[in-house]
């Protein structure tokens, strides 16, 4: 018996009309989940197992005219959630570190160990990340990819010419980019005026992650002169010694002072310490939103990888996705000075007109050699603001334009389309239509009734 389902993480994504957001599931699904393919894309979600040989599975177009919806052998909301969330690294061996004993020995040691001698046992641990296949390095792209392969279904069984949806960015920008920089060490904290300086120079502002407690002071001084100039002050974990996500019960025993800190910094989000995270338990925190969850974690202590470029929901929560490699794991991990894998990974998700999320640490990037890749990276970013239309912005006005644009409504009547919600003055309609294949993008100018420019 097929059932008919509103897919809320595509409408969530394309916030286009309902009716193209519906699927029908073909019947019920296996108990099991396992990984499959669809179409060019690797999923982790429970399937039709009398449709698959364990490898392909494929979506079915209803030909008649009353039934105009994409017939699925999974559930598209289940598979988008198992990669967002990291249910599917769960499948696998994914403790948090710091559990084993040599972990719990590590991170006791760790604020005493020098830079070179932390590079070279995390080099020796990371030393298969070449090897990982799922997700893709240097940039991961299946849950963004797998909407698109949806919407182009959509299209053809609603024998659509093109689906109007509300455009990702406001003001019609290509795509968006942010700088971060986590404060780890009192040297860090008294590198941020010079990290603030350098942003500027190329007008860009940056949000700190700053430590609450232990690491070093963090006086009202402090963080009002980061404010006054313009930038942003999130909550860096509680005292970065890498236990937070440990266990539920250290988590829950932190979060009420981390969410005090909040409020103490006028922070609207958060991060944890060394990329560690567990979605689930993100409802505990009190922030606008967190971004402790990388694309694809080859080179963190804990792997896995949201796999989408895009901002998304955990709960009441926007998670804003770390897109790029880190500064500590391009110079000290791979011994690169040079902005090679940033230029690969930026044009990657300019591809999929998402959020290049960048950390650099004022802890390792103010001397002359990490400098100059610093701000080769804030030039580079700096032209693509100026000549291809990347909205470059605090964090947190990406995390409230992504809640504004979720509460937004495309309202169809006999005068046409038209955004209604709060900020739709900022927002542009778009259409998305099948070019040999491929999802392509046409954007409509404000104010006007004719198509804009193509962005495929």
């Amino acid at each position: 018996m097929e059932s008919l389902i509103i897919s809320k993480r595509f409408c969530e994504y394309f916030r286009c009309p309902e009716r193209y957001g519906s699927f029908a599931l073909e019947g019920p699904l296996s108990h099991e989940f396992g990984y499959f393919r669809f179409g060019e894309n690797t999923l982790f979600a429970r399937h039709l197992s009398d449709r698959s040989n364990g490898i392909t599975l494929e979506a079915r177009l209803q030909r008649s005219s009353e039934d105009q919806a994409v017939h699925l052998p999974f559930d598209a909301d289940e598979a988008v959630d198992n990669l967002r969330f990291e249910r599917y690294s769960r499948a696998g061996d994914q403790s948090h570190p710091a559990k084993s004993l040599i972990g719990r020995a590590y991170y006791a040691v760790r604020p005493l160990l020098p830079v070179k001698v932390r590079r070279h046992l995390q080099r020796a641990r990371l030393n298969s990340w070449r090897d990982l296949k799922f997700p893709q390095w240097p940039v991961d792209r299946t849950v963004d990819s797998t909407l698109a392969d949806l919407l182009l279904l959509s299209r053809r069984s609603h024998r659509v010419e093109k689906v109007p949806f509300i455009w990702f960015w406001p003001d019609g920008a290509s795509a968006a980019a942010v700088m971060t920089h986590d404060v780890e060490t009192e040297l860090g904290r008294n590198s941020c005026p010079t990290l603030m300086d350098i942003d500027d120079s190329f007008e860009i502002k940056a949000a700190f992650e700053v430590v609450p407690e232990e690491r070093y002071e963090v006086p009202p001084s402090f963080v009002d002169s980061i404010w006054k100039r313009g930038f942003e002050v999130a909550v860096h974990d509680l005292n970065h010694d890498g236990h937070l996500f440990r266990d539920r019960e250290t988590f829950l025993q932190r979060v009420p002072k981390i969410n005090a800190y909040g409020k103490r910094f006028q922070a609207d989000g958060f991060r944890a310490a060394v990329l560690y995270r567990n979605q689930e338990w993100y409802g505990a925190l009190d922030f606008s939103y967190d971004s402790s969850v990388p694309n694809v974690a080859h080179l963190d202590p804990q792997r896995g990888g949201c796999c989408t470029v895009m901002p998304y929901f955990v709960g009441k929560i926007v998670e804003l996705p770390v897109t790029t490699i880190q500064d500590y794991s391009l110079f000290h991990i791979l011994n690169d000075y040079s902005t090679n894998i940033w230029k690969q990974q930026t044009e990657l998700i300019l591809e999929s007109h998402g959020l290049i999320n960048v950390i650099i640490h004022p802890d390792y990037s103010i001397s002359p050699r990490e400098r100059r890749v610093f701000e080769a990276l804030l030039s580079h970013l700096a032209m693509l603001r100026d000549e291809r239309g990347v909205w470059t912005a605090l964090p947190k006005d990406v995390a409230t334009w992504w809640r504004q644009r979720s509460k937004m409504k495309l309202v169809e009547d006999a005068n046409g389309l038209r955004i209604e919600g709060e900020g739709k003055e900022r927002a542009l309609i778009a259409y998305a239509s099948d070019k040999c294949g491929r999802l392509t993008f046409e954007l409509c100018p404000a104010n006007s009734d004719s198509n804009g420019f193509i962005r495929s």
